[in-house]
């Protein structure tokens, strides 16, 4: 009778620990997986784990080995004994390695040495700030040197200004070895200042250690030309995108075979995010967005024929393909999220079509919390076209009662809405706090073929809000929904949207929340850094009166212009440190606010950028953000 009454009484404990809901506590402490790659005897997966801590204000890393058919992780203190270094040339001789060089004068006391304590900057372009730096005339430059102690590095670009890895977000992979140790390739924009900040015209060059002479690759390509790698066979590949000044152009896979740059998905209507070669070198594998999700890929390679190369959607479900680790037997493991789970390591099987989870980060977690529901619904826009719109439910929905619902805006503008999981606009936390979200994949979505992408672009305040409108519009036809309870959130284009549908939704919404969102398209063109991305979205300059698209884009869908129409409460959100959309934006939404008396908030990270990454400053973000729906909504 005890074992019974002890048996239940366990249960009930089960029972109750799932009955836990995610909170902002609890999603700051998640750890955060990122895989480095195999270890040197292919056996074990090695991965770091990032922890933020509260109290330290800063994150926590740990690194582990896992055997690749699954088993107990072990914590190692070091990667450098058990991860190949591909910065090392594959004859042993030599170590490739990047670091900033100061080159141009900028600050006062670099023309004017006797006035050491000035803190002047000066500018002769522009390109004099990038995301969330100022820059000081320091570059980063590839060097290579003999691999032993002593050896003195050789700088391959030689003095120039420019930056190889790139910024902001470069890295080690963008500078790669030849196969035969003879020469280093190398993602760089060989542009300065005012040019630099207008194009996306990034090549790949090879710079010869015999002869220190270097050569344009892609000389050919205006776009971005990105992630060199050498297939098993020698063929130099990479990522490409066309058209100069659009960041979000469609982006191929190009393999350079013969003297013949040969494109592997020209054929095929998206776009690639990362890539792998088979060991044989006959397939390239990739990830890439698919109706509403990352999937997996493959592609063949035919060589010199006319032949299409035939691309096969590998993986299919409601998760995200988020990264590509390597291939080993007929496993590939990558790592993957949806809406529910943070990144953990899996395999997949490539002949039995099975995924095998290896890594359990926080498995435990996620056990003892009910989960929310995303469902898929397909709504029909206002110019006839199918839209996937994601609506997460609260955990234990009851269809019975009424919730809160949410329009969720995305970013980008062009980016995709998968089933990625966020640690700032996580829907898993926003239904947990009772919240329906409603995620439409408007205009400007990858994953939908590359028209429906393109149709943001120019048209900010166009199709794309009638499809937002749609959206909610048909969520709200359900029973379970409180119609007297909308509320409209976003970031980035997203905060655009909120600014913009404050302006013209007809009372659909009692709130909004807008973090870094464009406010004044004009001010945006005049302050902000990347000025390619306004010329292309905007379709010029605010100065180009005789430019009708241009007009458009800094009158009609500008949300200064129907400010005067907003009649609801809205809190706005600005880092300090933002570049890309600059503390103007959130500064003039604000004042604009208060001046027409509207319950308003002003929420201002000064050392945060386009993001929210100090762990104390996340938690504020989170607390102010459900504390505002609680009072408004």
């Amino acid at each position: 009778m005890k074992k019974i009454a002890f048996i239940i009484l366990i249960m009930i404990n089960l029972n109750a620990m799932a009955q836990n809901a995610m909170s902002p506590e609890l999603l700051l402490k998640l750890g955060r997986v990122s895989a480095l790659g195999l270890s040197k005897d292919g056996k074990n997966i090695i991965y770091k784990v990032d922890t933020p801590s509260a109290e330290e204000n800063k994150s926590n890393s740990k690194f582990y080995s896992l055997p690749i058919n699954g088993g107990n992780p072990i914590e190692i203190t070091s990667t450098k004994e058990v991860l190949n270094d591909k910065n090392i040339s594959p004859d042993g001789k030599f170590i490739v390695y990047d670091q900033e060089v100061k080159i141009d004068k900028v600050h006062g006391k670099d023309f004017y040495p006797e006035l050491d304590k000035s803190n002047v900057q000066i500018y002769n372009g522009l390109d004099y700030r990038h995301w969330d730096k100022w820059n000081e005339g320091k570059f980063n430059h590839v060097f290579y040197k003999g691999n032993k102690e002593g050896a003195d590095g050789i700088d391959i670009l030689k003095g120039e200004n420019f930056d190889s890895p790139q910024k902001p977000f470069g890295g080690d992979e963008d500078y790669i070895w030849s196969p035969d140790s003879k020469s280093i390739i190398y993602v760089c924009k060989k542009k300065a200042g005012t040019a630099y900040a207008i194009s996306t015209n990034t090549d790949l060059y090879e710079y010869n250690l015999e002869t220190g002479k270097t050569t344009n690759k892609t000389e050919g390509n205006l776009g971005y030309d990105t992630h060199p790698a050498f297939s098993p066979t020698g063929n130099l590949t990479w990522l490409q995108m066309k058209r100069d000044g659009y960041e979000a152009d469609k982006n191929d896979i190009i393999v350079q075979f013969k003297g013949i740059n040969i494109n592997l998905t020209a054929h095929w209507d998206g776009t690639v995010e990362s890539f792998l070669w088979s060991p044989d070198g006959k397939k390239v594998y990739f990830q890439a967005p698919i109706d509403g999700t990352i999937q997996l890929f493959e592609v063949d390679f035919p060589g010199v024929t006319k032949k299409l190369p035939q691309v096969i959607q590998l993986t299919n479900g409601d998760f995200d393909v988020t990264g590509l680790i390597a291939l080993s037997g007929d496993s590939i493991f990558v790592t993957r999220t949806d809406m529910n789970h943070a990144a953990e390591i899996y395999s997949y099987n490539l002949q039995q079509k099975t995924w095998h989870q290896l890594t359990n980060v926080n498995t435990e977690i996620y056990n003892s919390l009910a989960l929310s529901k995303t469902e898929r619904r397909y709504v029909t826009t206002t110019d006839g076209k199918k839209m996937l719109v994601w609506v997460i439910l609260p955990p234990h929905f009851d269809a019975s009662k009424k919730y809160p619902t949410l329009l969720y805006c995305q970013g980008g503008p062009q980016s995709a809405l998968t089933q990625f999981y966020s640690f700032r606009w996580n829907f898993q936390l926003m239904a947990a706090q009772g919240y329906i979200v409603v995620a439409p994949n408007r205009r400007g979505m990858q994953g939908h073929g590359v028209e429906w992408n393109e149709q943001i672009s120019k048209d900010w305040g166009g199709q794309v809000m009638q499809d937002y409108l749609s959206a909610i519009d048909d969520v709200a036809k359900e029973n379970y929904v409180d119609k007297n309870r909308l509320g409209c959130v976003g970031a980035s284009y997203g905060g655009y949207s909120a600014f913009y549908l404050a302006g013209i939704h007809n009372n659909r919404f009692k709130t909004f929340i807008a973090h870094d969102g464009v406010f004044n398209t004009q001010s945006m063109f005049g302050t902000t850094e990347e000025v390619f991305f306004n010329y292309w979205d905007f379709g010029g300059a605010y100065w180009e009166k005789d430019n009708a698209v241009a007009q458009k884009a800094y009158t009609v869908f500008n949300p200064i212009n129907n400010v005067q129409k907003w009649n609801m409460p809205i809190l706005i959100i600005q880092g300090g440190n933002d570049f890309r959309v600059p503390i103007g934006q959130g500064q003039e939404a604000f004042q604009a606010a208060q001046m027409l008396g509207i319950q308003s908030r002003f929420l201002y990270f000064p050392e945060e950028n386009h993001w929210v990454l100090k762990p104390q400053n996340a938690l504020v973000w989170q607390r102010e953000f459900y504390k505002w729906l609680k009072e408004t909504l």
